[in-house]
């Protein structure tokens, strides 16, 4: 019973926010601007693994034998994810906030890579996740060179500058800094992809709410 009225609660809230001519407009033209991006993602990565780019001098690198942690990658940004899902599917306006924060995050993202020609770090081993590989053209698609700024520890980062509670706050600070460190050890980022996902994300993070205002 008690399990009724807290959807009944939710329910009314969803529908509460909807009614909000802001929320709604804002919600479906959000949606369908991240369809197109998240579309076009295959054709984008495939482009840019043509060019040529430069490789960095990365000290930090050079000191980090390259390791496949693929899997405990994959398990926490999954396993994160599902923690974000529950907070948004509670909150029509952290879903909102969200929603339009990676919605500026991805085409952040494809502009900073289009306009910073960089080859893989030496020593890179793939990735291999076969959720995100949907994106990047199919799973014996790998993508090398998607590198300033790196996209896993930036949508990390933003999952704990979006969820609120306290105990959230700790669960994604932490999977945000070792997904920050596994990504350098994979050596498929250089070190000031993930220095930069910081300062970069926050901005992203702060225009976000500002457009998901209503």
């Amino acid at each position: 019973m008690q399990q009724q009225e807290k959807n009944k609660a939710l329910a009314l809230k969803w529908k509460n926010a909807w009614a909000i001519n802001q929320f709604r407009t804002k919600t479906i033209i959000g949606s369908i601007l991240l369809s197109i991006v998240l579309v076009s993602f295959p054709r984008f990565f495939a482009l840019i693994e043509m060019r040529k780019g430069i490789v960095l001098e990365d000290y930090l690198l050079d000191q980090i034998p390259s390791a496949d942690l693929s899997i405990p990658i994959f398990i926490i940004i999954w396993g994160t994810a599902l923690l974000l899902l529950n907070r948004l599917i509670k909150d029509p306006a952290i879903f909102l906030q969200f929603l339009l924060s990676f919605l500026v995050l991805c085409i952040s993202r494809i502009i900073s890579i289009w306009l910073v020609q960089l080859d893989p770090p030496i020593g890179l081993i793939p990735l291999n996740d076969p959720v995100t590989s949907i994106f990047y053209g199919g799973k014996n698609v790998f993508i090398q060179k998607d590198l300033f700024y790196s996209g896993h520890t930036a949508t990390q980062f933003l999952m704990f500058l979006t969820l609120k509670k306290r105990n959230e706050k700790i669960i994604t600070g932490i999977t945000t800094l070792l997904i920050a460190i596994l990504v350098l050890i994979q050596h498929v980022h250089y070190t000031i992809d993930v220095l930069a996902a910081f300062p970069l994300t926050l901005l992203v993070y702060f225009v976000g709410k500002k457009i998901a205002t209503y």
